[in-house]
């Protein structure tokens, strides 16, 4: 069986709280090997660092752009002295999930916009003090997600993690390449209507591609009901780890691959967003 790394999902969320150890299972079952939990604001960097522990998966600790209008300006503070306290935790593998979202109107307008972009620029700039990589929130804001990172100095080492939920032109795609960053892949690439995402998936090189599901958001289209399904009484499904190999299958299928051959490259892709991942999986 092929052995996948979930590197993006939300494992602290409440929908999870209630079988966390049997959706950890049913993740083991399906050849999930190994999960990345990302941190959302202050207040669950504790939870997601004692379940990384417990489970035996990895975390990163970040303030989320819509987690921005909360936090309090102390907060960048508390992450850097977190980040100092946890630097040789093993399983603290980057800064993350930090980044920007224009998708929401109020985070588009003044002051939220230029909060939120603050917020980035210095949790960039943490990330460069410790040396870890990034886990990057790009919802609609592509381009002003990579000036951030063309605008922070770097050195000899150049940028490492990943661009997570990628769904941006293939001139961006590049633009995150060149900076050395690999671009994840979930539940988007399932439908079909997203023709540009399967473009990508299908066309960029296989040495940029990691895997991810977002859980519990982001479901594929086997999960998706629509509002009028919902209204309906249909259940949204639920999206968890184990949907990951099924996930990947599709785009597989989208480069005419075995699945096996996107395990072996997204796992050595991810251990090199990550470099600490692989020291957790020897």
């Amino acid at each position: 069986m092929p052995c996948w790394i979930d590197t993006h999902c939300h494992l602290d969320a409440p929908e999870f709280a209630p079988d966390l150890a049997a959706v950890r299972a049913r993740a083991k079952d399906a050849g999930v090997l190994h999960c990345v939990v990302p941190a959302v604001e202050l207040a669950n960097f504790g939870r997601v660092r004692a379940l990384a522990h417990a489970v035996g998966d990895s975390y990163a600790l970040g303030i989320h752009p819509l987690y921005v209008p909360a936090a309090q300006d102390t907060d960048l503070l508390r992450l850097d002295q977190e980040l100092a306290a946890c630097i040789d935790d093993p399983r603290l593998l980057a800064v993350g999930e930090i980044g920007l979202d224009f998708f929401v109107p109020a985070l588009c307008e003044s002051p939220l916009r230029e909060r939120q972009e603050h917020f980035y620029l210095e949790q960039l700039k943490l990330a460069r003090k410790y040396e870890l990589p990034v886990v990057l929130h790009v919802r609609r804001s592509v381009d002003r997600v990579l000036r951030g990172l063309r605008a922070i100095h770097v050195g000899s080492g150049g940028w490492r993690g990943i661009a997570h939920a990628f769904a941006g032109s293939e001139q961006q795609a590049q633009a995150f390449i060149t900076l050395g960053l690999k671009l994840g892949f979930g539940g988007a690439v399932t439908f079909d209507r997203a023709l540009r995402l399967r473009r990508l998936a299908a066309s960029l090189p296989l040495s940029a591609l990691v895997m991810e599901t977002d859980s519990p958001d982001i479901s594929p289209h086997w999960l998706y009901r629509t509002a009028a399904e919902r209204a309906a009484g249909a259940e949204q499904g639920h999206n968890e780890p184990c949907e990951l190999p099924r996930i990947a299958a599709t785009v597989a299928t989208l480069r005419d691959i075995k699945p096996g051959v996107l395990a072996q490259a997204t796992f050595d892709n991810a251990c090199a967003a990550l470099p600490k991942l692989r020291g957790l999986l020897v």
